[in-house]
């Protein structure tokens, strides 16, 4: 059977093309050796389970400990004790029965009439029958809420502290999305939480583990996996930009390289350019695969906010708190540069933020006749300037009032129109945090539009349209175009309505190219 790339559920090396595992899981042989309680967190589709997994099946192997993965997903979201240990109690029954099916299944309906110590009474039977020291990874486990998610904290730090004296898993591994004092977030819930004496019940955890995102050669590493098996060659070309576009996000990686062997060019005599993978990446964005559902959910949390949102206008976050940070960092959806700058994990989740933050304006902006289209399909750029003002002056008030991201919210109106008029193309976005600018890419066939976009906020400020003009001239030499847009959100108190003020004119760069600057 030939492998192919995978991007449903965990990586088997039979069936998937797939690096060595424990190349990413660092010091976690270390703990478990030295009995320690531990978390491994990263965002979605980064490999944990697929890690687990492996662990388990070395751990096995070794014949000194007995591993145990258990799936904690169906008792998400459940903060009833009651009902959400039976769903934990039941994964265990089940995990038992798939993976070691000759232990003896404690009957979890004793225990389960007293719920708030059903987990802990239920483990130490298990324990009590294995000749071995177990160790427990438990997956999804920062998916349980409230007083359930309070209770098993609270009762896995009650076995470790006594586990001297009565059988307990002597490793234990909490697999999820977050660190352990992420996993309550409700104030309600840190309150409960005082009579531990501490905002995290689990406060016997020795270390934080994460899985680092797969390098660039390692990237080169996996495609070249199927190159060996099939003779089908990845490009330098197409290489360079699955890694740009992914940032070596493995589920990315696969998406894109799955979309261009799969579904592109399925003869293999073809080799994968650039362009495949362009087009793989307007699908996987288009289709909105479960994982990049659930990033886009993440996005109205108050706390996920307050660090998107400057990040959208070019402004670092820092009015977010640190704990916010380090959550969102730790969700995958935000990254931190070798040069310590904070920035949108990687350019999909990037396009996949502005998509869904704009998808409300798109609706109303779906409705604009698209006039600056010629009879052969090309861009008409005179009049897509005149309906671009047109659009702004009618819609962009009531628009940015409904958009919850207020300070972004000309940005995001922005987005809804080139959204708009893309329509096949793409939208290519470059956000440097900090910088105060958005640099955008319309391609529309063989067509190119560059804008730049410029806020003025403060009154005492200079006017940024030198400063605007100046930087659009390296940008539009690097797209060899000789003509782009020049944006300037003026976002200072005391000014007339954004439909008397909207206006468009022509203005130079430094270097002689023009430029219309449309002020609104």
């Amino acid at each position: 059977m030939e492998r192919y790339f995978n991007t449903s559920g965990p990586c088997h090396p039979d069936r998937h093309y797939m690096l060595p595992p424990e190349r990413r899981l660092g010091r976690v042989m270390e703990l478990v050796a030295q009995e320690r309680y531990f978390t491994l967190h990263a965002g979605r589709q980064m490999g944990k389970t697929t890690s687990a997994l492996w662990l388990m099946d070395r751990l096995e192997h070794d014949g000194r400990l007995v591993p145990l993965w258990v799936d904690l997903m169906p008792a998400r979201g459940t903060e009833d004790p009651a009902e959400a240990f039976r769903a934990v109690l039941d994964q265990f029954d089940s995990a038992l029965e798939s993976w070691l099916p000759r232990f003896k299944r404690p009957d979890p309906e004793p225990f389960l009439r007293a719920p708030k110590s059903a987990v802990l009474r239920y483990v130490r039977a298990l324990c009590r029958t294995s000749k071995r020291p177990m160790v427990l990874l438990l997956d999804e486990a920062d998916g349980l809420v409230g007083d359930a998610m309070v209770s098993l904290l609270g009762q896995l730090r009650t076995g470790y502290i006594g586990r001297a004296r009565t059988a307990f898993p002597s490793s234990i591994a909490l697999i999820g999305q977050r660190r352990v004092r992420d996993y309550v977030l409700r104030e309600e819930d840190r309150t409960t939480l005082k009579w531990f004496g501490t905002t995290s019940p689990f406060n016997i955890e020795a270390e934080s583990l994460t899985l680092a995102a797969f390098t660039r050669d390692e990237v080169g590493e996996l495609l070249d996996q199927h190159t060996n098996a099939t003779r089908q060659r990845f490009l330098p070309e197409a290489v360079d930009l699955v890694w740009e576009l992914s940032q070596g996000h493995p589920w990315l990686v696969n998406a894109l390289a799955y979309e261009a062997t799969d579904r592109d060019v399925k003869d293999r005599r073809v080799a994968i350019t650039a362009e495949h993978i362009l087009a793989g990446k307007d699908r996987v964005i288009r289709e909105r695969r479960t994982h990049l559902d659930s990033l886009e959910a993440r996005l109205s949390e108050p706390r996920v906010q307050r660090v998107v949102e400057p990040l959208v206008v070019g402004r670092a976050p820092v009015e977010a708190e640190g704990t916010d940070l380090e959550y969102v960092a730790g969700l995958g959806l935000v990254r931190q540069t070798p040069e310590g700058r904070v920035e949108i994990a990687n350019p999909i989740y990037r396009e996949i933020v502005m998509r869904q933050l704009a998808s409300k304006p798109q609706r109303e902006a779906a409705l604009v006749d698209p006039t600056w289209l010629r009879p052969d399909g090309r861009l008409d750029f005179d009049n897509l300037l005149e309906s671009f003002v047109a659009f702004w002056r009618l819609h962009a008030e009531p628009l940015m009032k409904a958009t919850p991201y207020h300070e972004a919210a000309p940005h995001i109106v922005l987005m809804a129109f080139l959204h708009r008029v893309e329509n096949g193309g793409h939208v290519e976005r470059e956000v440097a945090s900090g910088s105060g600018r958005l640099d955008l890419l319309v391609r529309h066939g063989e067509d190119r539009l560059v804008v730049e976009v410029k806020v003025w906020r403060d009154p005492d400020d200079p006017d940024p349209l030198a400063q605007g003009l100046a930087q659009l001239d390296p940008y539009l030499s690097a797209h060899s175009l000789d003509k782009g847009w020049l944006v300037i959100f003026d976002r200072r108190p005391d000014l007339p309505r954004v439909s008397q003020r909207t206006s468009a004119t022509t203005a130079r760069t430094p270097a002689g190219r023009e430029v219309a600057v449309i002020r609104a």
